[in-house]
């Protein structure tokens, strides 16, 4: 192994910890609409699937980039999972919980391929090739991105009022993404700022509904 080599494994590692902090959000959002007993299994569940999906991201890196409209329906569908979770935050604890777990891995796997393109394509160019470092790019994001969900879901749940913090941060993510496809008109910035806005907008109507609609209800 020559010098260039962990060079490469080095910048390799970096981007991963640098792209790895989205995907750790998602993951543990969705993994808090679980029943306590199985929210560590839907880290770890929609982790792996997560991966998985990296690793067949990874085969076809190249081209990623060049279908066009990738990134307004990969960021239309983050748009919705945000949407979907601060929605489903601002239920009353006592509900039943709003998904199951293997619905719960299903979207953190669609979400999360939709949300690494970056990190694939940067490790893509990193590893120029290089099939070993590739693998190993993407087994590294496997324990960061479990650690980071744990820590992430840990926070959220001693300071519930963050769930918007989250969610606002993957509206902008996805606002993002949608202006970054080749087909989308807009700059970048605009674009992420408007996926925020429509995030927090959506569930501070929700919010008020539901306040509406407690304030009318009859007393029990």
């Amino acid at each position: 192994m020559d010098h260039l080599f962990w060079v490469a494994l080095l910048g390799i590692v970096w981007v991963d910890l640098l792209l790895s902090g989205d995907n750790a959000l998602v993951i543990a959002m969705v993994s808090r609409q679980l029943p306590k007993d199985q929210q560590k299994w839907g880290i770890i569940g929609g982790t792996i699937a997560a991966i998985l999906l990296r690793i067949v991201m990874a085969t076809i890196a190249n081209s990623l980039l060049d279908v066009p409209a990738l990134g307004i329906l990969g960021g239309a569908y983050l748009l919705w999972v945000a949407i979907k979770l601060i929605i489903a935050n601002d239920d009353d604890v006592s509900e039943k919980p709003v998904t199951t777990l293997w619905s719960a891995i299903t979207t953190i796997a669609i979400a999360d391929a939709t949300m690494s393109t970056d990190n694939v394509m940067a490790i893509a160019a990193l590893a120029h090739g290089h099939v070993g470092l590739m693998a190993i790019g993407v087994l590294l994001s496997i324990p960061l991105v479990i650690a980071g969900s744990a820590i992430i879901s840990m926070v959220i749940e001693r300071f519930p009022a963050l769930k918007w913090a989250g969610a606002a941060l993957l509206g902008w993510v996805a606002g993002g993404i949608i202006g970054a496809d080749p087909l989308f008109p807009w700059p970048w910035g605009p674009n992420a700022f408007t996926g925020l806005m429509i995030v927090v907008t959506a569930g501070w109507i929700v919010h008020l509904w539901r306040q509406t609609k407690t304030v009318g209800s009859p007393a029990a």
